[in-house]
């Protein structure tokens, strides 16, 4: 006896396609009994059909169409099993109750959406059977979605060419490299035959097959390493690197698997090794569809197996964790993803498993899903739509290396299946491609009077992942990035006189090619404070501070520090023999009044012996303690010094007490511990070199506090006003209620002479002085820079530090650099809050 094979699609799923010989004619009851043995026995489904068909040609018992509709489906042949069923319909007598739902079925798998919902209503209204009820629903979903569901834009799908698709089909097509692929076939368009005796020249193969400009050239079979006679040599994978080959060797009963192993073969310098089992995987089931993947940081080998006792029914999707170069653990069965019905042919890439199902809403039968790994879970599975799917079978899909090329296997119009009366019997490979879908954005710089601003930075920076990427344009004022698919983007804008700005864009959910455009218009920074001057001139008429004249804790005598300025004044007086002053000290609020005076009094006259020892006679000096009577009137300078007060404020004790840090009302009472020289008589002005008036480093301010006891005066409650720095966005803001407010130790750094190829670094250290916690978003810098910075919110009142590295490799004359903070924070206009801060250098 000989039976004629022409696929062996149940290799990767089941089913198959045969062209018969022709029967002679036996007797009913031979024919029937034929039939049986072959549908039940040897499950040799094509050639079951054929005596079927023969026996209802004799008699024309309708008893025998459902047989025939019910082989029709297993060997794919879905007109076939349409006219079958609608005949059955046409009278029906109630024997067999799930007709209408396959001939429903059959209507979606052969693209009549309207028609299959319309029967698949009916049957699910009319059944009492619970099971087909619930895979009727499921059948009914697809076809809705199929009939509902638009194509999808940008995919394009091609028949990979008659010199790999030969007329007895293909699968598990693998792409590697850029012009190679591997699948599994017969390599023939002639009929197969298979001899019970011999059961030689049958066996699937893996065959190898180069891409040129003219397609696909024609393939060769592998060496017997890899196609051992005896076994359908099939379910071909190899790696991205093209060093490593996962397939299955199987034996078959019939037309449909009754063993099936993975094996794995190594490349070494004389091609493909011999091939093992691999270890951890193989069991007494029918094991298939190798994939190599990734799950927690290791290598996993994803595939399809029928494990008794773990499985959710039919084939499952499978994966064990890599253990050795031929081994790997136990089995894990992919629950989250499988269902009752068949989940097979997985790949995976960067992420993402694919994988064909019959257990999902599907346009045909097997139709192709996705699911996302985000590193703990995966995402419920999503159908690739129409033209990945058809309303017949598609599996093994897979995507080449760049991930917009792949290929994939399908039953769909347009295979060269064999003559047969069906027409989607057989798989042939097809050949998919993705739009390539770019985005990229192009920035303007303007001034807020919408004036071209040329010579500014942009920065982009992706949210959560690489460094940022500059560009400088000194002729204009436009920029161009190019951006990539599902990322998030922070672009910013510099100018050395403006204030930056940035705007987040994400390119998230992007279908098409697109070009974003985004204008900034940048507010102008106030200028710098001038440079300090070398000399300083000094006026008659006003007091000039001595700033370096410190006494021991509540008393009249000097410390040694102190003689550095009474040596300006000596040297003064000497050079002007004429000139007369009064030496002044001042207490600040707290303390007795009494007290304070006459401390103030006894450290005037302290000044003045030091100077008389010195030589310079008592009549040019006048000595007057003004105890706390004088506060402090706050200086441009002064303001400039310290971030909490403005030019004009007068440190009274009631002003003092109204400030809300501990630290700035300290501060502001050491501004009024002080001791000043004020000419009185002779000349009008002089100039003093101002390195000689600028407080020691060391120091903290003019004299000890005083601790006496004193009825505390009433408190005048006044509101602390928070003065932001000129390089803070929030700059001349009055109302910063519900904002985070950072105040710098020092915001602006001179590293002085660095050589070039040297590194600097400092500390910035910050605190919090708003009402609201402070989080910091991210930090732009030139590529100079280097920093480190708070990840954690900051509380009101709390501190941070900003390090930063300054490296002058690349530098090579004077600069000022900016570094911007961004902080998640908006303002009252719900813009980004950002803060400013500088260091500059000059090249040895």
């Amino acid at each position: 006896m000989k039976k004629l094979i022409t696929t062996f699609f149940s290799l990767a799923i089941l089913g198959t396609c045969l062209l018969a010989q022709p029967i002679n004619t036996p007797t009913i009851d031979k024919t029937l009994a034929m039939a049986k043995e072959l549908a039940e026995e040897k499950r040799d489904y094509a050639q079951a059909l054929e005596w079927y068909e023969k026996a209802y040609e004799q008699n024309e018992d309708r008893a025998l169409l459902y047989p025939i509709a019910m082989l029709s489906i297993k060997v794919r042949d879905y007109k076939k099993a349409e006219r079958r069923l609608r005949s059955i319909l046409r009278r029906d007598e109630g024997l067999y109750p799930d007709a209408k739902f396959w001939y429903g079925v059959m209507q979606k798998m052969n693209g009549n959406y309207p028609d299959a919902i319309t029967n698949l209503q009916e049957f699910i209204v009319e059944t009492s059977d619970p099971e087909l009820k619930k895979k009727a629903q499921l059948e009914l979903l697809g076809a809705e979605m199929g009939r509902e569901m638009p194509p999808n834009e940008g995919v394009s799908v091609e028949h990979s060419g008659k010199e790999v698709n030969d007329k007895q089909g293909q699968y598990s097509p693998i792409l590697v490299g850029a012009d190679k692929m591997y699948y599994a076939g017969f390599g023939t368009d002639e009929l197969i035959i298979l001899n019970e005796e011999t059961e030689e020249g049958y066996e699937a193969k893996i065959y190898e097959s180069t891409k040129s400009d003219k397609g696909w050239g024609k393939p060769t079979a592998l060496d017997q390493k890899i196609n051992r006679e005896g076994f359908h040599n099939s379910n071909v994978y190899v790696t991205p690197d093209g060093e490593r080959m996962f397939f299955t060797r199987a034996l078959l009963l019939g037309n449909e698997l009754e063993k099936s192993e993975i094996m794995l073969s190594v490349k070494g310098g004389d091609g493909w090794q011999g091939a093992d089992p691999v270890e951890g995987i193989n069991g007494d089931y029918i094991a298939k569809n190798p994939a190599v993947g990734e799950l927690f940081g290791k290598e996993v080998l994803f595939f399809a197996a029928n494990i008794e006792g773990t499985g959710k029914g039919g084939f499952d999707i499978y994966y064990a964790p890599k253990t050795g170069e031929r081994s790997y653990g136990d089995p894990v069965n992919l629950e989250i993803l499988n269902t009752p019905e068949n989940e097979e042919t997985p790949f995976y890439r960067d992420g993402t498993l694919y994988f064909s199902s019959t257990g999902y809403p599907s346009l045909g039968g097997y139709d192709v899903f996705y699911s996302t790994w985000d590193g703990t879970k995966w995402s419920q599975p999503a159908n690739m739509g129409k033209g990945f799917n058809s309303s017949v079978d598609d599996l093994f899909f897979s995507l080449d290396e760049e991930g917009y090329k792949g290929v994939l296997v399908s039953n769909r119009d347009g295979t060269r299946s064999v003559g047969s009366s069906s027409k989607t019997c057989c798989n042939d490979i097809f050949e998919f491609e993705i739009a390539k879908i770019t985005a990229d954005i192009v920035v303007g710089t303007f001034t807020k009077e919408k004036k071209p601003l040329k010579n500014a930075s942009v920065s982009i920076v992706e949210v959560e992942g690489e460094s940022p990427f500059s560009q400088n344009n000194k002729e204009g004022n436009v920029f161009n990035f190019p951006m990539g698919i599902e990322k998030t983007y922070k672009i910013v804008a510099t100018h050395p006189d403006y204030f930056p700005d940035s705007v987040e864009v994400n390119t998230i959910g992007l279908k098409e090619t697109k070009s974003y455009e985004h204008r900034f218009y940048l507010k102008k920074m106030p200028p710098p404070p001038p440079p300090e001057p070398e000399y300083d001139t000094i006026y008659s008429e006003k007091p000039i501070e001595l700033s370096n004249v410190y006494y021991i804790f509540n008393e009249v005598k000097l410390v040694d520090d102190s003689e550095q300025d009474l040596q300006l004044i000596y040297d003064l007086m000497i050079e002007y023999p004429e000139m007369k002053i009064e030496l002044r000290s001042h207490t600040d609020a707290r303390g007795d009044d009494l007290y304070n005076e006459k401390l103030s009094q006894g450290r005037a006259e302290t000044v003045r012996r030091w100077l008389i020892r010195k030589g310079i006679t008592r009549a040019r000096m006048e000595a007057k303690g003004y105890g706390e009577t004088v506060p402090k009137t706050v200086t441009e300078k002064l303001a400039m010094q310290h971030e909490f007060l403005k030019e004009g404020d007068v440190l009274t004790e009631g002003f003092i007490d109204s400030l809300e840090s501990v630290e700035d009302r300290e501060t502001a009472h050491q501004l009024n511990r002080r001791t000043e020289f004020q000419i009185l008589e002779g000349p009008k002005s002089i100039q003093i070199k101002r390195t000689r008036l600028k407080k020691n480093s060391n120091q903290k301010g003019g004299g000890p506090r005083v601790v006496q006891p004193r009825v505390p005066k009433p408190k005048k409650v006044v509101q602390n006003v928070i003065k932001p720095h000129r390089l803070s966005s929030l700059y001349g803001k009055k109302d910063l209620t519900g904002m985070p407010v950072m105040k710098f130790k020092e915001r602006v750094i001179d590293f002085g002479s660095v050589k070039k190829g040297e590194k600097r670094e400092y500390v910035y250290e910050f605190t919090n002085v708003g009402d609201t916690t402070l989080e910091i978003d991210f930090v732009d810098h030139c590529e100079c820079t280097e920093t480190d910075y708070p990840r954690l919110p900051i509380e009101p009142g709390k501190t941070g530090k900003i390090n930063v590295i300054f490296d002058s490799k690349d530098k090579g004359a004077p600069e000022t650099i900016d570094i911007n903070i961004f902080l998640k924070n908006k303002d009252a206009d719900g813009l980004d809050i950002f803060e400013t801060i500088q260091y500059k250098f000059v090249i040895e």
